[in-house]
């Protein structure tokens, strides 16, 4: 079976992916690769499919990703050109619950091959186990709605660390946290295109972090 890392495109990637009976939680449920443009210039990144997801096999398709969806719409995101929705793990969890560091492990080659193939300028973290793969000490309570300049796989890209919007839904506090970090969303978009940052593999030049609207969190 081929490796992810020798994938030349996305569908070839997803293909893969969807014969791969290897995968800890294959078995039984529907696979949830991921959708958007190819070349969108934003990536979110959740943490596993839901039982509507694994029904239509799409992510972000239930109430927390209706509310996700409408968050992005407000910040001025075309979601057919601007951005690409996957997960960290691509089959639903037994019962919803957390995916263990295992299956995160099995699943990553095809986030990672997701990632090096899209080449996005800004990846959304929502939630802790997306955030952890990228800011592996960082607390989400700490540096949500933040901004922090990374690198993966030797591209610099901007990273953007969310509450996961099924939190959001769990309690007013995380809510308001929520759809306040998405109303600031939209400030730091405008500031790439000021920047002229939108060209392939651009990035906030590091000495303009600092300049952010939302401000770079020191961990």
């Amino acid at each position: 079976m081929k490796n992810p890392s020798q994938t030349s495109s996305l569908r070839e990637l997803q293909t893969l992916f969807e014969s791969d009976t290897s995968l800890p939680l294959a078995a039984g449920n529907n696979p949830v690769f991921g959708e958007g443009p190819a070349n969108a210039k934003i990536l979110a990144i959740g943490e596993a499919p839901g039982a509507e997801e694994n029904r239509l096999r799409r992510p972000f398709i239930g109430r927390s990703g209706q509310l996700l969806r409408k968050c992005l719409i407000e910040a001025g995101i075309i979601l057919e050109k601007d951005i690409y929705i996957t997960n960290v793990v691509k089959h639903r969890p037994p019962e919803n619950r957390d995916p263990t560091p295992e299956e995160i492990l099995a699943y990553a080659p095809y986030l990672d091959r997701q990632i090096e193939l899209i080449v996005p300028q800004i990846i959304i973290t929502l939630g802790r186990f997306s955030m952890n793969k990228f800011l592996p000490n960082a607390r989400i309570t700490q540096v949500h709605g933040t901004t922090e300049l990374t690198h993966f796989h030797g591209h610099k890209l901007m990273l953007i660390p969310m509450f996961h919007p099924a939190a959001a839904l769990r309690g007013t506090t995380v809510m308001n946290f929520f759809r306040a970090d998405f109303s600031k969303l939209k400030s730091s978009l405008d500031y790439l295109v000021t920047m002229g940052l939108e060209t392939e593999n651009s990035v906030v030049p590091q000495n303009n972090s600092s300049n952010l609207p939302i401000q770079n969190a020191l961990l």
